[in-house]
């Protein structure tokens, strides 16, 4: 059985893409510019996926570019986006492993579920920030190639020197994934949560 077609990436500029706009439940509702989602708040949707090795003991840690619209320059372990209009987070998981770090796993390899979830109703620069946020997992040894115009650096880290890392509150790293780290270390797995 075939994988569905992705969506073509956005070609212009990145603040005019489509995005999915969801409601506070958790459920899709229709879609909007990227910047207008940023600048009026509005509820939406990003997955990600934790690249884990395949002994299961470090994680793939990157450095966002200075470039980014949002959390520029700043860490993460999860490589993932918002979600596009019709797409599933799962897709946009897999999608966005593929476009930052050049993964393409069977879709099979990917974990069903999300690994965790939570809905973020915070704010970022000033600005409201509401985002429903999906995270998978992947046991990964293969090469990582970075997409330079999204991923800076990156390395791998065992989970104590990423928790290392984490305890100090001047390393910047997003805080939509602060939100989700501690199920990531732990593996847990949350109930049924919106439409993954």
């Amino acid at each position: 059985m075939s994988a569905p077609p992705q969506p073509e990436p956005h070609a212009g500029e990145p603040s005019s893409e489509p995005i999915a706009v969801y409601d506070r439940a958790g459920n899709p509702v229709g879609a909007a510019e990227r910047a207008m989602v940023y600048r009026e708040g509005l509820w939406h949707a990003s997955a990600g996926v934790l690249l884990r090795s395949g002994d299961g003991e470090r994680v793939y840690v990157h450095r966002r570019t200075d470039t980014k619209l949002v959390f520029a320059g700043m860490h993460d372990c999860l490589a993932g986006g918002v979600v596009a209009p019709g797409e599933a987070p799962r897709e946009t998981a897999l999608r966005e492993l593929a476009e930052e770090l050049g993964v393409t796993p069977d879709p099979a390899e990917l974990s069903p579920e999300p690994l965790a979830a939570v809905s973020w109703d915070g704010d970022w620069d000033g600005r409201p920030m509401r985002c429903h946020l999906f995270a998978y997992e992947l046991r990964y040894d293969g090469p990582v190639r970075h997409q330079p115009a999204e991923i800076a650096a990156g390395w791998w880290w065992t989970d104590a020197q990423l928790r290392a890392h984490l305890a100090d509150p001047d390393w910047p790293f997003v805080p939509d994934t602060r939100l989700l780290i501690n199920d990531l270390l732990a593996g847990a797995h949350p109930p049924e949560y919106g439409r993954p």
